[in-house]
């Protein structure tokens, strides 16, 4: 019979007051969102030079497929290391899946057909996949919770950081009088998996989460990790912490891994509807975002006519409007609550997507202004893609959130990230903005599916301990 235990590790984490320990996470473990940034946006910012014949001579449909791949990848890897952080921890991962990141996307760098292209971007795909599961758990368990939804929003939102750096970086490399045409985009990709080189150092000072380590047979050390984040804390803010004795504990018992029979039991027979607004938040997200996102710079070569090295241009007020959203919408979803601000985000950007298809169908859109459209689109829909994971991360318990975040992730990625690039690089390759509006319309219909899901079966996490959002398997009653 496995050991109790009484543990405030919990508590004493969310009474902690802001500090540069949490900026420390906010740095080491959000890169993971500027890394994908990078990746995600790289096909879509280089595919008319990849198309090109000092490229691989790659047409719209492969450029779609290649997207496809890398999402491919994304979920198996979750799937795979999602499970692992669970079972090993969550740091021990962190450099598995980084060192993994590092090496294809360099690898894909010396593609030279399209097989191996699409190789080299699956595997990187596997890697960043693999840190969803371990990042969000770790961002999750080392927030209080009366920033946690804020603090999550902003982080899954840096992900347009990487995609502003990425949309730089290919004006440079794409400029025929900097880089030979045959090298530019090659010289992108290795470029970009030098950089985790920077992410392996820092996560080196991000601790194990003592709420893994408290239901893993490791509760000393776990005392010791909290013990050490609590004396930085003090050093760093001058003001001592509220006594021990007056917080709130919980009753536990030590476990092992989780059978897939109990993880079943959790998603289906406990929490059945906080497993139907995940896998709808993820899903109508990932076709949304996907869609558009792998083929926009086919959008804007072939019907505005913007050369190949000014595309990078037009992502940057793009990459604006979603770094500007979960900031300036993020304290919101902690205040005014998240049920309300997750059906709002998914429903007015739902709307404004079906509005710009039937404009861009009617013709009634330049390169400019349909970037100005994606722009305030992607304001609100990039808040509602952040809170998806925020509240996958959060609904459910502690020993099955690493593998949770990554099942929904892979399934609804499955579902609306693969599709997505490929059906809209069909699309694209038939030549007629008519047939891309219904890719527009299926899109947006998707995310005020959403909102309406949320409005039934949202759950009211904010400023609650995620104890409290969902007891741990391992409580004892």
């Amino acid at each position: 019979m496995s050991a109790t235990f009484t543990t405030r590790i919990p508590a004493r984490l969310d009474r902690l007051p802001w500090s540069r320990f949490h900026w420390l996470v906010v740095a080491a473990l959000g890169i993971t969102w500027i890394l994908d940034g990078l990746e995600v946006t790289l096909v879509g910012a280089l595919s008319p030079a990849i198309q090109s014949r000092a490229g691989l001579g790659l047409t719209a449909s492969q450029i779609g497929l290649v997207g496809s791949a890398y999402i491919l990848g994304a979920v198996l890897g979750a799937l795979v290391f999602g499970r692992l952080t669970d079972s090993l921890g969550r740091k021990r991962l962190f450099t598995i899946t980084v060192a993994v990141y590092l090496l294809a996307t360099i690898a894909s760098g010396f593609a030279w057909d399209f097989w191996s292209f699409v190789l080299f971007r699956f595997l990187t795909g596997a890697g960043i996949g693999g840190e969803y599961g371990a990042v969000n758990s770790a961002i999750q368990e080392l927030i209080p919770a009366r920033r946690r939804g804020y603090t999550d929003l902003a982080i899954n939102g840096s992900f347009w950081i990487g995609a502003a750096g990425r949309a730089m970086l290919s004006v440079v490399v794409l400029d025929p009088a900097l880089l030979p045409p045959e090298w530019g985009w090659r010289v992108a990709f290795i470029g970009g998996g030098l950089l985790a080189l920077i992410v392996i150092y820092i996560r080196r000072y991000i601790p194990e989460s003592p709420r893994w380590l408290m239901t893993h047979g490791r509760g000393a050390e776990a005392e010791r990790i909290i013990a050490e984040i609590e004396a930085h804390v003090v050093r760093d803010s001058g003001a001592p912490l509220s006594p021990e004795d007056s917080l709130p504990a919980i009753h536990l018992h030590e476990r092992g891994r989780t059978p897939w029979l109990e993880i079943g039991r959790a998603l289906i027979r406990t929490y059945p509807k906080r497993t139907i607004l995940g896998l709808t938040l993820m899903s109508s997200q990932a076709f949304c975002y996907n869609a558009i996102f792998f083929t926009y710079a086919l959008i804007l070569s072939k019907f505005y006519q913007v050369p190949a090295q000014h595309i990078g241009w037009f992502i940057l007020p793009f990459a604006l409007g979603n770094v500007a959203g979960p900031l300036i919408l993020g304290r919101f979803f902690d205040t005014i609550g998240r049920r309300q601000m997750i059906g709002a985000t998914y429903a007015i950007s739902g709307v404004l997507l079906c509005l710009s298809g039937w404009m861009f169908a009617n013709g009634m859109l330049t390169a400019v202004t349909q970037t100005i459209a994606w722009m305030v689109i992607f304001f609100f829909a990039s808040a509602a893609a952040s809170a998806a994971y925020l509240t996958v991360g959060e609904c459910f318990p502690l020993e099955i959130r690493a593998i949770t975040i990554s099942l929904f992730y892979a399934f609804g990625t499955l579902l609306g990230g693969v599709a997505g690039p490929a059906v809209f690089g069909a699309l694209i390759d038939a030549g007629e903005p008519g047939q891309i509006l219904w890719g527009y319309l299926l899109g947006g219909g998707l995310m005020i599916a959403a909102a309406g899901v949320t409005a039934a079966f949202g759950v009211a996490a904010e400023g609650r301990s995620l104890e409290e959002v969902a007891p741990p398997l391992s409580r004892v009653l």
